[in-house]
């Protein structure tokens, strides 16, 4: 029984090993920009960090050079929320979802590829 376990776990860590490798890249430096507060005279502020999570490392390069596009994007983003949706934990999960959606489509026009399989938000800081 105990030959039949470690069997299975070495062929379980050859199939993981054999999966593409994820890799990291941090859009830098944070996100920082203003969101719609309470009334429309008031102003929120928001600073996000935000790291994309990529199918195969072999993709770093290809986004590396389209940072400055995934970086305006996700600032237009977070600026068209309201407050409310910044300050709640499910608007949190719509905002991750939508960048997710829109960085994927655009990186598709751009590459023929979605290359971005999460985001992170690895720091999440806002006022107002």
């Amino acid at each position: 029984m105990l030959k039949n376990t470690i069997l299975v776990l070495l062929l379980m860590a050859q199939s993981y090993s054999a999966k593409a490798e994820y890799a990291y890249f941090g859009l830098e430096p944070d996100i920082v920009t203003n969101y719609i507060g309470a009334s429309n005279r008031d102003l929120g502020y928001i600073r996000v960090s935000v790291e994309l999570m990529l199918e195969d490392a072999t993709y770093l390069e290809v986004v590396a050079h389209h940072a400055p596009l995934l970086r305006s994007l996700t600032i237009e983003i977070f600026g068209r929320q309201p407050a409310d949706k910044i300050k709640s934990l499910t608007g949190r999960e719509e905002i991750r979802q939508l960048c997710l959606t829109t960085l994927r489509e655009q990186l598709k026009k751009e590459t023929g590829s979605e290359m971005v399989k999460d985001i992170i938000f690895t720091k999440y800081l806002y006022q107002g």
